[in-house]
């Protein structure tokens, strides 16, 4: 197959024009409550067989693709994560991912095979393949909503870990490894895959950390670029030693996030539209592999039938064992369970028993296909009123710095840019009352496109823009007074430490 230059014209006209009009329907999924992948998944198919007519049956490019954009998903989540959200639920979030996948795998398993009638290998798929919930769901819609940060943290946490057992887990079943090899070694395979692989991302991301702080980059568009090329080196470094590649990007992102490196708010920003990218295309794809015809009544009794069992039996039943690590109220647990998003994510797990050939493989994908669209209109737009209804809401509370910093190496120093946002307690606070430390001071203030040289009696403000000079070995004690200050006030010192 060649590749000329018309077809590359042809492919980035086509391309353009498709990522333009997804990007635009984010307004729209957006107004209507539902997350974006749903409106991407029916572009997929309108461009198929039943549309425009483009066609693509390729299941192992599906899975190689699926698995890329997984990946770059994960790695925005880590970096766009607050370790401090997701450190109190850390526990739960973990019991989520391991425990919580087993019991979901067994309990629609068990349901498929007596309830629908499938054979057994074709159930535990089937289990497996819809127990993780969507990290690009996940991120999307929960991050809209003013949950209390528990909530919040322990859904990410599950999201952003679980894919790593159930990659390993279908992999095994559909090689046929399972079978030959039997439970107990299969188990040991799948710890010594998430150990491994979160070693990996661990070393990774520290060590990547420390790089970055000390790396003088000759422009600030490289730090999001090497970044995010950090991320990916531990998959692909956890890939290489047969370990779970997820786990590892997940977790180097989480580190490398929330590690204060230069330009964060950059790279921040980059991660989010590589993740964009990576959705749509993986969304298209995806719809484009769908065979409509293939979609009988059948499959769509049967995908009703798995998206109800899923909803109302197997997730609550997850969210109630996992929660023996970390009891929470019923109201919580409750919310955590209408809150299982699925998306992308079972149906990339589904192409791997595709390409694989397993037996039954396409019913498999058209029935899980049609489950996440169900399971998507059922939970998506019902998740705010649900937790108005549980009361689990909350009002606005003070958050974290919008801090961006920036190397300024030929006088080892760095310049801090910090914005005060509407809630923080920097503001009403005299320059002179934020006591940094000594060396440390604050150089400029932008208020409405104006700029003020700041003296100790000026008043900070809700949206002012503040840059503060700091010399190297002062940054780190510097940017903790300025959160200490937006979160406690003027009185920080004594109060909030």
């Amino acid at each position: 197959m060649t590749f000329d230059v018309h077809q590359l014209d042809v492919f980035l006209l086509v391309g353009a024009g498709v990522t333009l009009l997804a990007i635009l329907a984010v307004r729209l999924s957006s107004r209507a409550g539902l997350p974006s992948l749903l409106l991407y998944l029916l572009m997929g198919v309108g461009l198929g067989d039943v549309g425009i007519g483009v066609t693509f049956h390729n299941a192992e490019l599906a899975h190689a693709l699926g698995f890329a954009a997984l990946a770059l998903i994960l790695a925005e989540g880590g970096l766009t994560t607050s370790w401090d959200s997701v450190k109190p639920s850390m526990r739960l979030g973990l019991s989520l991912a391991t425990l919580g996948v087993a019991v979901s795998v067994a309990v629609v398993a068990l349901l498929a095979h007596f309830v629908l009638g499938l054979p057994w290998q074709l159930a535990v798929l089937l289990g497996a393949v819809t127990s993780p919930t969507d990290a690009a769901a996940v991120f999307s819609v929960l991050r809209g909503l003013p949950l209390s940060p528990r909530l919040v943290g322990a859904l990410e946490a599950e999201s952003g870990l679980n894919d790593a057992p159930t990659v390993v887990l279908v992999t095994l079943i559909s090689t046929g490894s399972v079978a030959e090899h039997g439970a107990v070694v299969t188990g040991l395979i799948i710890v010594f895959e998430l150990v491994v692989g979160v070693v990996t991302g661990l070393v990774i991301g520290f060590g990547g950390a420390w790089l970055m702080r000390r790396a003088a980059l000759p422009s600030s568009g490289l730090y999001p670029l090497a970044v995010l090329c950090l991320s990916l080196l531990a998959y692909g470094a956890a890939a290489g030693l047969h370990a779970s590649g997820f786990a590892a990007i997940y977790l180097a992102a989480l580190v490398l996030g929330n590690s204060e490196l230069p330009h964060r708010i950059a790279t921040r920003s980059f991660a989010e539209g590589v993740a964009w990218l990576a959705q749509i295309g993986l969304f298209v794809m995806l719809g484009l592999l769908l065979t409509p015809s293939r979609i009988t009544w059948t499959v769509v009794g049967t995908a009703v039938v798995v998206s109800l069992m899923l909803t109302f039996v197997a997730r609550p039943v997850t969210v109630w064992v996992s929660a023996v690590v970390q009891p929470m109220p019923w109201r919580e647990i409750g919310f955590v369970s209408w809150a299982g998003l699925r998306g992308a994510v079972p149906i990339v797990l589904a192409t791997i028993p595709f390409a694989k050939g397993v037996t039954d493989a396409e019913r498999l994908f058209d029935i899980v296909f049609v489950m996440v669209v169900i399971s998507t209109v059922l939970t998506g737009p019902t998740l705010p009123p649900v937790a108005r209804w549980l009361g689990v809401t909350r009002q606005l509370e003070a958050r974290s710095l919008d801090l961006e910093v920036a190397p300024l190496e030929r006088v080892s120093a760095d310049m801090l840019q910090v914005t005060i946002s509407q809630v923080s307690r920097l503001h009403g606070v005299e320059v002179g009352e934020l006591r940094l430390p000594e060396g440390a001071s604050v150089s400029m203030v932008v208020r409405d496109g104006h700029t003020i040289v700041p003296e100790r009696r000026t008043v900070l403000r809700r949206g002012d823009d503040v840059l503060i000079v700091t010399p190297h070995g002062l940054r780190e004690p510097t940017v903790k007074r300025l959160r200490t200050v937006s979160e406690h006030g003027r009185l920080g010192r004594w109060l909030g430490e």
